[in-house]
This record gives structure tokens, sequence and C-alpha cells, in this order.
């Protein structure tokens, strides 16, 4: 498989504040990532953009831009090391084709077998309705 990369110059991070742990820091410093990519100026193969965005939903903007923020961690290097990990899985799973479905078709026994336990089955529920019913 060709390996997939995404160019620095479509990636951009910037820096909020935080909610949560971070003891006196939290709010002094900006320790959350915002970590943008711009879908639409990637080199990124055109099926793999398109699986990209219907994986990632909500976090794609109008714009194209997928957005990941991550807030976990007390520090700016643990948060950003986050986002790109969870960038990388998301392009990493969106790499992956998917299998083709082949049409198949039942044999013909086992359509016989189903009509079979059908009839059967109509039978049975026939046999439980009031003798006034039918």
């Amino acid at each position: 498989m060709d390996a997939i990369g995404l160019d620095a110059l479509v990636i951009s991070e910037t820096f909020v504040r935080a909610t949560g742990p971070g003891g006196q820091n939290v709010n002094k410093l900006a320790t959350a990532v915002q970590l943008r990519v711009d879908l639409t100026a990637s080199r990124l193969p055109p099926d793999v953009k398109r699986r990209l965005i219907t994986l990632a939903g909500r976090r794609v903007t109008a714009g194209g831009e997928l957005v990941i923020v991550s807030r976990a961690h007390r520090t700016q290097a643990q948060n950003r090391e986050e986002a790109r990990l969870r960038l990388a899985a998301l392009v990493a799973q969106a790499a992956i084709r998917p299998k083709t479905r082949t049409a198949t078709r039942p044999r013909a026994s086992a359509r016989e077998q189903r009509l079979d336990s059908k009839k059967r089955q109509s039978v049975v529920k026939r046999a439980r309705r009031r003798p006034d019913d039918e």
C-alpha cells in the first residue's frame, strides 16, 4: 500500500484555554490544541478525501476544514501529540478501501427450504385461529 501523508502547509495548530484539570494554570495557559487540516488544499487522493469527510462527520467545517480538538492533558505537547495521533488514525482508516460486495444468489434448495418453513409457520398460525375467524 502506498504511504499517505499530509503536507505541513495544510495543517495549522492553535492553542486555546482548556477546561478541566490544570490546577492554577487552567486560567492562565492555553493548553488545549485545535488541529485544523485544509482538506480542499491537501494532496490526498479524491477517494480517500471522500472517505475522510464521511468518517470525520461534524468535525469537517463547511469550508472543508477538518478540526480535531484535544484538551485531555495538562500540557500543550501532550495535547498536540494526541491530536496528531488522532489525525493519523483517521487518515489511516480513510485510506483503507472498502471491499466491494459481490452479488450472489441463493441456491434453489435454500429458496425451497425457506418457502417450506413459511408454509409450515402458516399452518401453525392457521391452527391457532378461532373456528369462526375463517
